[in-house]
């Protein structure tokens, strides 16, 4: 069949660019004595819109399209992709997938449940508002921030939205779509107060449309809040050196969770024994009390899915309870290899990349203890409340995370803010010197994104107040 120009018609692959008998038979041959594959094809078209200093900086629109072919046998994938879906590009990639099941022997997985779950609509996000509508809106917002203080000097702000719709042909015949939305808003300020500049920021957004975001109740305390954290900062002193004990706020510190310790309970890493947990199945890894989940099912969140890229619907998998590490993330091709069943974390870029263990909402449950009690205990650290960028070493859990938002607290009294604060630990001990849960559990607002070997997919984190003994805090030495 001939492809056709991509249009804001439903992606029907199988109606309009490929006979699905035919992709079917090709798919079957192609994983003829192996373990697993699958059929992926994807279109995704997504804008994204920016002002800055009171200008359209930038105003892009992207749209791609195409498949993904994938046989599996033991360890090796071999996997090809095009960004042209027809029967003789499909062809093609059969022929180079099929080179990694060699002579076969493999036993085809069982196919992954079916499931009618949809976690989010499926209408355009893009199509909520013209494009004059969303310019408007930016402008707006440019004013709003101004008017707000006269210290401001700069305002960026960015909306963006985008949809994928995907389908999956497995080789037993199962066919599977999911049609996935996406917006997000950001705000960024920049205040000047006696020749210094300071910046604050915030986001948020999810798996609905433009129009939830484009409201003014939910974009003013957005300003604001940019606003507050960059003024907060105009009178930050240096923060100081040493050891000492932290206290995280709830939500959106959640990404130390994500990295230090998320990354390292993927199955993947596990599988092959290079991370910090490998091997501690069933044992006590963190402090009582302490749960953390990975949760695909919640709706309308920004790293929440119906469904995998494998297929595989998305759970609530828990994987420490009470501080005993009790399951890792897996796709279908570790899973197989682990003897354990997949938990819904296959996930994958697009469809020119292969699908890997990967998170999709990563939290920590609440506890019991009051958040403002738990401050009060801090004898002398430091309250972090919002973080930028940080890293990790999967082998080691050893990491280092810059915090955007910090306080100096004595005797559990907050004092100055501070900058230039680095927090800097390993996950397994820091996990084990958790001393108090707070009650206060919060999702982030909509803004994480997770890399890993080259891909990035939307994520989610969470956590409460948490109370960390003996962290390296990276500052200035007094």
């Amino acid at each position: 069949m001939r492809k056709t120009l991509m249009s804001d018609t439903p992606f029907r692959p199988f109606e309009s660019l490929l006979d699905e008998a035919t992709a079917l038979s090709v798919l079957r041959a192609a994983t003829a004595g192996a373990d697993d594959g699958e059929l992926f094809l994807e279109r995704k078209r997504s804008e994204a819109i920016v002002l800055d200093d009171g200008r359209i900086k930038t105003a892009s629109y992207d749209a791609s399209e195409g498949f993904g072919l994938r046989a599996v046998r033991g360890e090796v994938a071999g996997y090809a992709h095009s960004t042209e879906i027809s029967e003789r590009a499909l062809r093609r990639a059969a022929e180079t997938a099929r080179l990694a099941v060699g002579a076969g022997g493999g036993v085809l997985a069982a196919p992954p449940q079916g499931t009618n779950l949809r976690l989010y609509a499926d209408a355009d996000p893009m199509a909520d508002a013209a494009f004059s509508g969303k310019i408007d809106l930016l402008k707006e917002i440019d004013a709003y921030a101004r008017a707000l203080d006269p210290r401001v000097v700069q305002v960026s702000a960015t909306v963006s939205a985008g949809l994928q719709e995907v389908e999956i042909l497995r080789p037993e015949g199962l066919r599977l779509r999911d049609v996935r939305p996406m917006a997000r808003l950001n705000v960024s300020v920049i205040v000047e107060d006696g020749g210094r500049r300071e910046q604050g920021g915030m986001g948020g957004g999810g798996r609905y449309g433009l129009a939830r975001l484009m409201a003014a109740d939910h974009w003013q305390p957005m300003v604001r809040e940019a606003l507050r954290i960059a003024v907060v900062n105009l009178g930050a002193v240096a923060a100081p050196a040493g050891v000492m004990d932290v206290v995280l706020g709830p939500g959106w510190p959640g990404i130390l969770l994500h990295e230090a310790i998320g990354h390292g309970l993927e199955g993947d890493f596990n599988r092959k024994k290079t991370s910090a947990f490998a091997g501690l199945m069933g044992q006590q890894i963190a402090a009582r009390g302490v749960t953390v989940l990975d949760d695909g099912t919640i709706p309308d969140r920004r790293g929440s899915i119906s469904v995998d890229d494998e297929g595989t619907p998305s759970a609530r998998n828990v994987l420490i309870e009470d501080g005993v590490l009790v399951g890792y993330m897996q796709d279908r091709q570790n899973a197989r290899l682990m003897g354990v069943a997949p938990t819904g974390n296959g996930r994958r870029e697009s469809f020119a990349h292969i699908p890997m263990p990967r998170m999709t909402n990563t939290y920590m449950l609440g506890g019991k203890d009051d958040p403002a009690g738990i401050l009060a205990s801090l004898k002398d650290g430091i309250w972090a409340v919002g973080f930028g960028g940080g890293q990790v070493d999967i082998t080691s859990g050893k990491f280092v995370f810059s915090c955007t938002e910090a306080y100096r607290v004595r005797n559990g009294v907050v004092g100055e803010a501070v900058k230039g604060a680095t927090l800097i630990g390993d996950g397994a001990t820091a996990l084990k010197g958790i001393r108090a849960i707070g009650n206060d559990m919060a999702l982030d607002p909509g803004i994480g994104n997770c890399g890993k070997s080259g891909q990035w997919v939307p994520v989610g984190v969470g956590q409460p107040t948490l109370l960390i003994g003996g962290l390296t805090v990276g500052g200035q030495a007094a």
